[in-house]
């Protein structure tokens, strides 16, 4: 198990995947597993690697508490996926080690497609807001299942439709690109099904 050493872009890139649906190195508070990472990092991530720039970020924010997280501060190597060999203490830091690591499971030279893929530019990012809406029926006898069919059958290119559940009123989830869908144009189109809302 382990990050290996987080210098590297690649292994930065492990440490981003793991950190995808997590969102702390360990538990649920920040404690001495962030520390450790923080420190293996030593600088910024790239911002294509989202989600160790945020953890990186969020460490930061802790300088001055550092020392007052809870847990103990164990090696970098102690952290991580369990499918990831641990090379920070092997002594395996010569470049020649790490090139020999495929990552994709293939030992053929690279494809065409993966070539394509790393030279391509990144797009740019996309502002997304992720929205839990409240809306409250006509009255205690409105059909709460067609309310929640009329309102899932709103389309607008960069809206999605999340989970939703039925309690006294619909709660339902969405997610918005920002610059295509504004909250104001959802109110109006989910206002005009008046025999429910």
């Amino acid at each position: 198990m382990g990050f290996g050493d987080l210098k590297r872009v690649f292994r930065r890139s492990v440490l981003n995947d793991y950190l995808a649906d997590k969102s702390y190195i360990k538990g649920y508070v920040p404690s001495q597993a962030h520390v450790a990472v923080f420190e293996a990092v030593s600088s910024p991530p790239p911002a294509d690697l989202c989600h160790a720039l945020h953890c990186y970020n969020q460490i930061k924010s802790y300088e001055k508490e550092k020392a007052r997280l809870p847990g103990v501060k164990k090696a970098v190597g102690r952290y991580g996926p369990a499918n990831v060999e641990d090379t920070t203490g092997s002594g395996a830091t010569d470049s020649k080690d790490y090139d020999e690591i495929d990552l994709l499971g293939s030992d053929e030279e690279e494809s065409k497609e993966a070539k394509r893929l790393r030279n391509k530019k990144n797009p740019a990012l996309v502002a997304k807001s992720s929205i839990l809406l409240d809306v409250n029926p006509w009255d205690d006898e409105t059909d709460m299942v067609k309310l929640k069919e009329c309102i899932r059958s709103i389309q607008a290119d960069g809206l999605v439709w999340g989970s939703s559940k039925l309690v006294p009123k619909l709660q339902i989830q969405y997610v918005v690109e920002d610059d295509k869908v504004g909250t104001d144009m959802l109110e109006e189109q989910i206002a005009a099904f008046e025999d429910y809302v």
